[in-house]
């Protein structure tokens, strides 16, 4: 499964490195795929979620911290996670795992 590490029985989530160049502008971070040359806008969840997967931090730790910071189920934010992790993973941003 692309873009999730296995360490022991938890999934940890990695970005692909040297597959794409990034930049923080005020509360956004633009991130180019070396590959396509493909822009990518993230603000928001988008950005919170990007920031936090660091090669370490598995799914549940991840959805467990942005369900207490967003104030919403671990649920509903996990199908978010869920869904950007995997277009993430179709730009080839993530590392293979």
């Amino acid at each position: 499964m692309g873009g999730f590490l296995y360490r022991g029985l938890l999934m940890i989530l990695a970005k692909a490195a040297g597959s794409y160049t990034e930049t923080a502008i005020d509360d956004e971070i633009v991130v180019m795929s070396l590959a396509s040359g493909d822009f990518f806008s993230l603000t928001g969840t988008a950005r919170d979620i990007w920031l936090r997967i660091d090669g370490t931090t598995d799914r549940e730790s991840l959805v467990a911290g942005l369900a207490s910071d967003y104030g919403v189920s671990a649920e509903v934010i996990g199908a978010d996670v869920d869904d950007f992790v995997a277009q993430l993973r179709g730009a080839g941003l993530l590392a293979a795992g």
